[in-house]
């Protein structure tokens, strides 16, 4: 076209106006002239094709080995998510927000084990935590949350053997961004948020990009408040093609009241006399119940392609994070004439909920730096990616825990007297180092025209000091190294569908102490998984199936009559995962996801619960949504959502006596959108269906989160 319009000038307005057109930079998944990999920028609807979570190099997602899942920013504002975990109600292998919507911690458990301290990372760093000691991260930051299932430690080094959820920031590409959105749900509980980016130099070498939010109000929570301020600048550098560099700084301030307490099995999942306990009851003191968090992240992201081919990149990470809690906590019922709480059952009449006053002082520092060298070459008839790097992770916990007496709560009838007995004596005091090394190589090889061949190996040592600042100065020194590897064999057909198999080991580190006072073992355990991934030619979708078996040994556990820690448990996670991510046409838009567990206790202290269920953990999961949005004509911009949400029946206790029962709730979208605005509407459980959704044996039940609206409005400018 450029030629015929050229054609059709005068030879001298030929000369004396050359036409100079834009250089344009098309990426499969990256966006235009966006900077991003196609494994870490923007995702074309529902459907990414490309990641790095599960192999630190930009791959194809039918390429790795083992199960991944990608939710990309345009899915998470259909769906309104507010929260990470909630984020993941819709992805196979994971049960998200086990005790419900609990505003400071981001719950996970992926094939069935927990996730939330050491399976948590961002942009592929470790946001390792322990005790109340860790960080959460807003998704208005995010542009995608991804989620590897089965064992990561020949990536990452020690992380949860089920699977970690990786989230990729937002980072200045050199994109104009003038974006405005505000909220308000149905507490009422609002917020403002806004992402500021562009050029700063004429030739898009340098770019920046800012990101902030402010919320704050009330919750489903009698008298809970809470408030959220944060801000995030990034800025990059990238002169040429082959050259990248971010530097970022996330500041993130909490003030908050605490919103969902552990209730008791009996007058939560089954009725007490009186009925069941209100999901509204507030479990504190109004006006002394405190959280406070104060966090930030400060780091720099640096990519080079040298002239030879060899890609370098480097991408370190330092973190701080304070928090301070006071507040009683239920535990169990209380027995008015003994004077005694922490019972099972309610004891009365009257009944009363037990509590007990719990206050702490947490400060958290983190340094992580993972530096790393690919390249891609041929010998003979196999295509090699090849990888080497070396990371270290720093963690220190500093940390004071202590208890008191509170009166006990009348759930029916709640008084609060907003006085509380002096805190105890603490009974933690401590300093905990936790340092890590690792160094690791991969190997992607391609040949015979659709054979994928993936190998890795690792090694880790390990060094955890603890410094106990209490009278019994119970300090020790832990030192491990371990080694973690993964095979896996993959073979691409021509119409889009690979079969794979792979095989993985895994390790672990714990923090604790056995009865001789020495540092505990770290878990560890293999995974075997075979599936099928499908990304048709026909459609935009990608289909994954697999099949898994996934031993953990080593497990922690406190051991009675004295409690003492032991590296006693094994459980095995077997199961099958189907997932399905699906951009039919301009119009529809399609994710599905289904999981069916087997959970089994090989090991325990307790023999009798042998061969028994895991407590807390369905076995069986399914979700369906699907997103309409009209294309032209009158209704042009009108967007309709719905999903369904199911969770199977679980277990309050490992013996397998107190049931939890499976539910059902559904969820709904609304949206307009124009050219520069739009307004959306998301109601989550639809039909307000009350129950619980977990326990962690029978004092520690949690409600799901019941209807919640969310009306949302944006504009560009």
């Amino acid at each position: 076209m450029v030629g015929c319009a050229l054609c059709s000038l005068p030879a001298p307005a030929i000369a004396q106006e050359p036409v100079v057109l834009e250089t344009v930079t098309i990426d499969g998944n990256g966006g235009a002239g966006s900077g991003l990999s196609g494994g870490t920028g923007p995702v074309n609807g529902y459907v990414a094709k490309a990641t790095t979570t599960g192999s630190k190099t930009d791959t194809p997602l039918i390429e790795v080995p083992q199960s991944v899942s990608v939710i990309g920013q345009e899915e998470l504002a259909d769906r309104g998510v507010q929260k990470v975990d909630e984020a993941l109600r819709y992805t196979p292998g994971v049960f998200a927000q086990p005790f419900g919507n609990d505003t400071d911690t981001d719950w996970i458990y992926i094939r069935g084990f927990n996730a939330t301290q050491s399976g948590v990372y961002l942009d592929g760093l470790n946001l390792y935590s322990y005790a109340f000691g860790g960080f959460i991260i807003d998704p208005f930051l995010l542009e995608r949350v991804e989620v590897l299932r089965g064992p990561a430690s020949v990536l990452y080094g020690g992380s949860n053997p089920g699977g970690v959820v990786n989230s990729v920031s937002k980072r200045a590409t050199g994109d104009r961004i003038r974006y405005v959105e505000g909220g308000i749900d149905g507490t009422p509980n609002g917020y403002v948020a806004f992402d500021l980016a562009d050029k700063l130099t004429n030739d898009g070498a340098w770019s920046y990009r800012l990101l902030g939010k402010v919320k704050g109000g009330d919750t489903d929570t009698d008298y809970a408040k809470n408030f959220r301020g944060l801000i995030a600048p990034n800025l990059t550098y990238a002169p040429d093609a082959d050259t990248r560099l971010n530097l970022y700084l996330n500041y993130q301030y909490d003030d908050q009241n605490h919103v969902n307490g552990f209730l008791p099995y009996f007058g939560s999942v089954v009725p007490a006399p009186f009925g069941r306990i209100s999901e509204h009851l507030f479990y504190s003191e109004p006006d002394l119940d405190k959280f406070l968090n104060r966090q930030i992240l400060l780091g720099y992201e640096f990519e080079h392609k040298t002239a030879d081919g060899v890609t370098l990149t480097s991408n370190t990470r330092y973190g701080h994070d304070q928090r301070n809690e006071y507040g009683p906590y239920f535990f169990g019922w209380y027995d008015s004439a003994s004077g005694f709480g922490g019972f099972e059952k309610p004891v009365g009449p009257p009944y009363l909920l037990n509590r007990l006053n719990f206050a702490h002082d947490t400060e958290v520092d983190t340094f992580t730096t993972d530096n790393r060298a690919s390249v891609e070459l041929d010998t003979g008839a196999v295509r090699h990616t090849l990888m080497a790097g070396v990371d270290y992770k720093f963690f220190r916990i500093d940390q004071v825990q202590a208890v008191g007496a509170a009166s006990p709560l009348d759930p029916t009838n709640p008084v609060y007297t907003n006085r509380l007995a002096p805190l105890y004596a603490p009974y933690l005091n401590e300093v905990i180092d936790l340092n890590q090394l690792g160094v690791y190589a991969q190997d992607q090889a391609k040949f015979g025209d659709g054979f994928i061949l993936t190998l890795n190996g690792r090694y880790d040592g390990v060094w955890i000091d603890r410094d106990d600042r209490s009278a019994a100065d119970a300090d020790y020194e832990t030192r491990n190294g371990s080694f973690s590897g993964r095979a896996g064999l993959a073979y691409e057909f021509a119409n889009g569908i690979v079969p794979y198999i792979s095989a993985s080991r895994f390790f672990n580190p714990q923090i604790g102490t056995d009865a001789s006072g020495n540092g505990v073992v770290p878990e560890e355990g293999e995974q075997y998984e075979i599936g099928i991934k499908y990304a048709p030619s026909f459609i935009d979708g990608v289909f994954t199936a697999s099949l898994f078996d996934l031993t953990r040994r080593n497990t922690l556990q406190s051991v009675a009559p004295f409690f003492i820690p032991r590296t006693v448990g094994e459980i095995n996670s077997r199961g099958v995962e189907l997932e399905g991510k699906v951009n039919l046409d301009p119009n529809w838009r399609v994710t599905g996801a289904f999981t069916a567990f087997d959970l089994t206790i090989e090991d325990d202290a307790d023999a009798s619960v042998i061969g028994k269920r895991p407590y807390l953990v369905p076995e069986i999961m399914a979700s369906l949504w699907l997103d309409y949005t009209v294309k032209g004509g009158s209704l042009d911009g009108l967007s309709l959502g719905g999903g369904v949400r199911y969770q199977g029946d679980s277990f309050a206790d490992n013996a397998n006596t107190l049931k939890v029962p499976d539910a059902t709730v559904f969820d709904a979208a609304v949206r307009y959108d124009r050219e520069t605005w739009g307004v959306s509407l998301n109601v989550n459980n639809l039909f307000d269906k009350r129950y619980v959704a977990g326990c962690q044996t029978s004092v520690t039940c949690g409600y799901a989160e019941g209807r919640s609206g969310l009306l949302k409005a944006h504009f560009n400018f």
